[in-house]
């Protein structure tokens, strides 16, 4: 015994010469008296859950009325039958008369043409002929104007303003064609929206008309150049068209107009809710987390809502905020990690992401380096967000482990939506395989251990056929199949500093997973699921020498 206190007291005043004394202290507790350092206690969460549209992705939802109004939508879908009926029944000539005024208002030209096209379209079936036809979808004459007026960031207490549509947030009364189409030539080209102006510059006064740009044929070239010269007037026209569809098919199938209400509750639920939601989840079941890495974290949301009611932690964010407004975020816990302590290192791990590869965004990584009070030792901590394809999580990897080589002998803690595949396009997606044995190649350790692939599925999300991309629509019966469970989510730390005690995830709130259940539920406001483990320090290997 004597001699392995020589050793341990040998090693830690060579490796930590700033708190000898300290050092001794936490080897003799943990090597000689055999008592375990406190455990400490960390997860790893993509928050992000529906897009602006609320039937997006199939929910697992209480009431029975959804799933059947969702599997009546892909019946529709895909075998319309006799409710095929030509446009002009649902976007009528009046309606398009009318349209036609409010585009000749603001001095649009084409008008002669796009009458021409509005003749041919007329006339097409509205589920064959236009809501499944490739070429309106490869001239981006939907889903263009769709991402410009969905939703849109406005000035004041309400911080949006939606198109309405069945597949935004507008909760305007729009149950019928007759009572959307005021709704929505009203939203689109009288009311004006104060809009933010862009890096500081003040606001500014405009209609949703005027935030529409023309589509380009240089990028999209599907289009012709008849179609080009009056795409302002054209892709107005298929968005009216497109939504005056969507609004007749779920009148159609829900006759008391129990789809609004559905909406409303979605809404309700994930979208108004979600950020309480996610922080009660965090604040209460997870309340004794000591390291929380977050991902796709709202800017707003990490500027007030995570500091005002985070305030055991400190509430870490990038220094470069993300421009599409989802960042990674940690969260440390005062009582585990000294405040002063935190250097943030983003700018140096950023710059050592290997060059002529994927490149990574800022505000998807965020590395720092904390002191840890119980052990005294300094930790290297990350979060990162990849890519849809995860192709940029290889490169975010090899760059937090150079910083963390550069920190050494500071063990790394790692939290990441990596976005890796059970079953990856080669060359196109990230393998989950590959990402494994890189992991183990620099020393790291998953929170996943070694269990069997099926076990580390993080997501469970598919999507459902009220879209505009129709292709990535999957059926009731086809969504395990065709859908996206995948093991994207992991927690790294490294090998040789700490064991594993106990891991696991959840997709209920109750550090439960239940491995079918599709995301987001009207209690869970997230489509990934949250992971979390317990780990301890190794006792520092022993210099016998």
């Amino acid at each position: 015994m004597q001699d392995k206190l020589i050793q341990a007291i040998k090693h830690v005043v060579s490796t930590r010469p700033d708190q000898p004394i300290k050092a001794i202290s936490d080897i003799l507790l943990q090597s000689c008296l055999a008592r375990p350092a406190d455990e400490l206690k960390l997860l790893s969460w993509n928050v992000a859950a529906i897009n602006n549209n609320p039937f997006e992705y199939w929910l697992t939802h209480p009431n029975k009325d959804y799933a059947t109004l969702m599997e009546d939508v892909e019946r529709f879908m895909s075998n319309p039958a006799e409710r095929d009926i030509p446009v002009k029944e649902v976007f009528t000539p009046a309606m398009y008369e009318c349209l036609d005024k409010l585009m000749t208002a603001e001095g649009w030209e084409g008008a002669d043409t796009c009458a021409k096209i509005w003749a041919e379209l007329s006339e097409r079936p509205i589920v064959s002929g236009f809501l499944k036809d490739k070429g309106l979808g490869d001239k981006r004459l939907m889903s263009m104007p769709d991402r410009v007026t969905n939703t849109i960031d406005v000035v004041g207490s309400v911080p949006n303003a939606f198109r309405p549509s069945a597949i935004s947030s507008f909760e305007g009364d729009m149950a019928t064609i007759d009572k959307w189409w005021p709704l929505w030539h009203d939203f689109m080209f009288s009311q004006k929206l104060e809009i933010p102006g862009k890096k500081g510059a003040a606001a500014m006064s405009k209609r949703v008309c005027e935030l529409l740009v023309p589509i380009p044929r240089s990028k999209y070239p599907a289009l012709t150049e008849e179609e080009e010269a009056v795409s302002m007037r054209l892709q107005t026209l298929c968005l009216a068209i497109f939504d005056a569809i969507l609004v007749h098919m779920l009148a159609t199938l829900s006759e008391d107009g129990q789809w609004v209400v559905l909406k409303s509750e979605i809404l309700e639920a994930l979208t108004r809710a979600k950020e309480p939601k996610q922080i009660a989840i965090l604040g209460g079941t997870y309340a004794s987390t000591d390291v929380i890495c977050l991902q796709e974290v709202r800017t707003s949301t990490m500027r007030s809502a995570l500091p005002k009611m985070m305030g055991t932690y400190e509430v870490v964010t990038p220094s470069t905020p993300s421009k599409v407004d989802q960042n990674s975020v940690l969260l440390l816990s005062k009582a585990r990690f000294e405040s002063a302590s935190v250097t943030d290192l983003t700018a140096q791990a950023m710059a050592a992401v290997p060059p002529n590869g994927p490149s990574i965004s800022p505000g998807d990584l965020l590395v720092v380096s904390a002191v840890d009070k119980v052990s005294g030792r300094k930790v290297v901590l990350a979060s990162f967000h990849g890519d849809t394809d995860g192709l940029a999580t290889a490169p975010a990897l090899a760059a937090v482990h150079a910083v963390a080589a550069s920190q050494a002998p500071a063990p790394l803690l790692f939290g990441l939506d990596a976005n890796t595949y059970a079953k990856a396009k080669p060359g196109k997606q990230a393998a989950v395989a590959d990402f494994i044995a890189d992991c183990k190649s620099k020393g790291y350790h998953s929170n996943f251990g070694d269990e069997p692939l099926e076990a580390c599925l993080t997501t469970s999300n598919a999507r459902t056929f009220l879209q505009p991309q129709l292709q990535k629509s999957c059926k009731a019966s086809d969504k395990k199949a065709q859908g996206d469970f995948n093991p994207k989510d992991h927690l790294l730390y490294s090998a040789d500093a700490f064991e594993l005690v106990s891991a696991g995830k959840d997709n209920t709130g109750k550090m439960e997973y239940i491995e079918d259940m599709v995301v987001p539920t009207l209690d869970w406001p997230s489509d990934h699921g949250l992971i979390y483990a317990s780990l301890r320090y190794k006792p520092p290997a022993l210099d016998v020498a």
